[in-house]
């Protein structure tokens, strides 16, 4: 087996600003595993929140290069095993590595991933598009330049019911709230009223993602569903979240891939918790390997590539919220 790394800077349509950060390009690592005539394709983006980038997750993968090469006939899970000791201290770095193996290992049995788990598609959950912070009027523009049946709208600002409001005079469309750890208790439980009226679905992580005593209490009060996002990070924190949380938000390169995220989603699921995965801003590579989760989520947020000025790879395609598959197998990528 042959590894291949690529570095890519994705522009951005518009700046993309949330309440503790903005950005124009996203720095992006594609991972590429070959074999026999086949090929697989992984994909983690940096993060300032987490400290990771780019070039940190290449070196990590390089040190153990031989090992990845070496691997001969081993499960998308035994491999992830072998692996995670070694990159433990670098998820994203394992998230783009087990994202390209399984992607190959599909390949390699001639099917798409989600066929090779046994998911049927039929009730596949719509993808929301992301509207983030910016003037209201930038912010109804975005939206307006863009209509779509679910919308997430970052928050997070002294103007945050306002925003709310005024999109809601422009669509009919359900409303996602997501304030990235920018709000504090009485804050949340006081915003979810006024939110409801405004035709909101649920927040996602309002508090810090260590305030569990905060948590606590708006999962007690709050009139709208939480879904946990920055508190839900690896697969021992979706217990944590039970009596917390309405629902978890996971987020493959921060678990460390599809093996863990679907592990996450079963746990989620024993426990009664609403289960979302959300992307990074990643390009096609990342959102097709999102996309062969669907059938097992109640909501997703995949909508990364559609932020981009110009993508690096074809697969799933999506029109109005709704994900077409690629007629490739494994998860349908090819790069352009």
């Amino acid at each position: 087996m042959k590894l291949i790394l690529r570095e890519y800077n994705l522009k951005l349509k518009h700046t993309f600003t949330i309440s503790r950060e903005s950005i124009d390009f996203q720095p992006s690592l594609i991972v590429e595993l070959q074999e026999d005539g086949f090929s697989g394709f992984g994909e983690a983006t940096s993060n300032p929140y987490y400290k990771t980038t780019v070039p940190v997750m290449m070196q990590d993968l390089e040190k153990i290069r031989t090992t990845i090469e070496s691997t001969i006939n081993e499960t998308p899970k035994d491999f992830w095993s072998k692996i995670h000791p070694h990159l433990k201290h670098d998820m994203f770095a394992l998230c783009a590595l087990d994202m390209a193996y399984n992607d190959l290992y599909a390949r390699q049995k001639g099917k798409k991933l989600y066929e090779l788990w046994n998911y049927t598609t039929e009730t596949n959950p719509l993808t929301d598009y992301t509207i983030g912070i910016a003037s209201i009027e930038k912010m109804v523009e975005k939206m307006e330049e863009l209509p779509w049946p679910i919308y997430k709208i970052k928050l997070g600002t002294k103007e945050d019911i306002a925003i709310v409001t005024e999109l809601r005079k422009r669509t009919n469309a359900i409303f996602r709230i997501d304030a990235n750890c920018g709000w504090g208790v009485e804050e949340t439980i006081n915003n979810a009223v006024a939110l409801k009226k405004l035709g909101v679905e649920f927040l996602e992580q309002p508090l810090k993602a260590d305030n569990w005593d905060g948590h606590k209490e708006v999962f007690k009060h709050s009139v709208l569903p939480i879904i946990a996002d920055e508190s839900c990070i690896i697969e021992e924190d979706v217990a944590k979240c039970h009596n917390h949380f309405h629902g978890v938000n996971v987020k493959l390169v921060k678990c460390g891939g599809l093996t863990p995220g679907r592990r996450m989603i079963q746990e989620a699921k024993k426990l009664g918790l609403k289960t979302m995965v959300g992307c990074m801003t990643e390009s096609t590579v990342g959102i097709s390997a999102i996309a062969q989760l669907l059938p097992q989520l109640d909501y997703v947020d995949m909508d990364g590539a559609l932020l981009l000025a110009k993508d690096i790879a074809t697969g799933v395609t999506i029109d109005f919220g709704k994900i077409t598959y690629s007629e490739l197998n494994g998860t349908g990528v090819t790069l352009i």
